[in-house]
């Protein structure tokens, strides 16, 4: 039985490049528009959160917004040069990208702006950059390259899995100097997630997923405010007014969100209740205007924008493209990783980490990058699609 429409949906889920190769699409609209979406819909909810805040600090409810529009704009601008950049230029100097964002760690521990006890930002200018979210980027291209070159001893060598270990953990102790705990994690398990995709041992999994908890336990344990938010995590209603303040006061907006949502601006958390509203807990927010509906529909927008990310990554394996496919399947999973860690640790899931909410929080470091990774997806879907169109074309009638 044919159920009707099944087959368009099917296109437009997957990015059937075979039925847009006919009609001259030459990138995947549905990955645009998702992610158009979510800037958008950051940018309203930014706006929203942040007023309180801007007023008390600055005297202007607009600041933060102005800010995140300069951001977007930049986005955009880099975002048209490159879309025209090979990812041959990618393989090319991820090398160089790496010991980039390395150079770049170890300045901000020197010349880093502090900003609630962590040294992550660097400034220039009117301009602060975070070189960790800097770091990501350049260590998934590092990554990808790699196994381009070394898969075959990944697969059979237990050196070859420990080389790329090897380098995540001198990026690990560079950014647990400023201290981020939480980029040390994304880093962990995309790079973990990414070589069991090229075909590592299950054993070598174990091995090094056993140590990686056990030095996540150590360093939970030897920091006290680390501890405070693990104990705070598991009952945040102990000490509402100390430990448990920030995760409490984001529980009670989730709970007013209802199911519509208060209406967008009627956020009462976001007056001076709930710390960091604009950044880390923008998703709670933005469950208590939008409600359910709100929370349900920006979820989605992030799988899809993920999924899709994991099928461009698969059809460039399928097409022995391999730096391209390893690269998309690693921003796919960095991607869902990243938001559904800011999502557990808004809805007490997980325990409180300072992750931005992919596209929606404020911060102009994570948004350039993030776009920069959205539209590396789209280079290599172009670039799919072209060889695909040659494909066809050249194909006998």
């Amino acid at each position: 039985m044919t159920i009707p429409g099944l087959g368009k949906f099917k296109t437009w889920l997957t990015g059937n490049v075979e039925a847009d190769a006919t009609n001259a699409v030459m990138y995947d609209r549905t990955l645009v528009w998702m992610a158009l979406g979510l800037a958008v819909i950051g940018f309203v909810m930014v706006t929203s959160a942040s007023m309180s805040v801007a007023q008390s600090t600055v005297q202007n409810p607009f600041n933060f917004a102005i800010r995140d529009a300069v951001y977007l704009l930049v986005c955009f601008l880099l975002s048209l040069i490159t879309l025209r950049i090979p990812m041959s230029f990618w393989l090319r100097y991820s090398n160089a990208m790496l010991l980039a964002a390395i150079m770049m760690l170890v300045i901000v521990l020197f010349v880093g702006n502090s900003v609630n006890g962590a040294s992550r930002w660097v400034s220039l200018g009117p301009l602060r950059i975070q070189p960790a979210e800097l770091s990501k980027l350049s260590f998934f291209c590092y990554l990808s390259s790699y196994l381009v070159r070394k898969v075959e001893e990944v697969r059979n060598n237990f050196w070859g899995f420990c080389k790329p270990m090897g380098v995540m953990i001198v990026l690990a102790v560079l950014l647990l100097a400023q201290p981020d705990l939480g980029t040390v994690i994304v880093l962990f398990v995309t790079t973990l997630a990414l070589l069991f995709l090229a075909g590592a041992k299950l054993w070598q999994f174990l091995a090094i997923i056993s140590c990686g908890i056990f030095s996540v336990c150590v360093l939970i344990v030897t920091e006290p405010y680390r501890m405070r938010r693990v104990t705070s995590f598991m009952d945040p209603w102990q000490d509402p007014y100390g430990s448990g303040y920030q995760l409490s006061q984001s529980l009670i907006a989730i709970g007013r969100g209802t199911f519509m949502g208060q209406g967008l601006g009627n956020s009462v958390q976001k007056l001076a209740y709930l710390p960091e509203a604009h950044t880390d807990f923008i998703f709670s927010i933005l469950a208590e205007e939008l409600g359910y509906f709100g929370v349900v529909l920006v979820l989605a927008m992030v799988f899809f924008v993920a999924f899709r990310a994991m099928i461009i990554g698969r059809r460039a394996l399928q097409l022995n493209q391999r730096f391209s496919g390893f690269l998309a399947c690693a921003i796919g999973i960095w991607f869902s990783f990243q938001a559904f860690v800011n999502v557990g640790a808004v809805a007490g899931i997980l325990p409180t980490k300072g992750l931005t909410l992919p596209l929606i929080s404020y911060g102009g470091s994570s948004l350039i990058v993030v776009s920069t990774a959205i539209v590396l997806l789209l280079r290599i879907d172009y670039e799919l699609r072209l060889v695909k169109a040659q494909a066809f074309v050249r194909s006998p009638k």
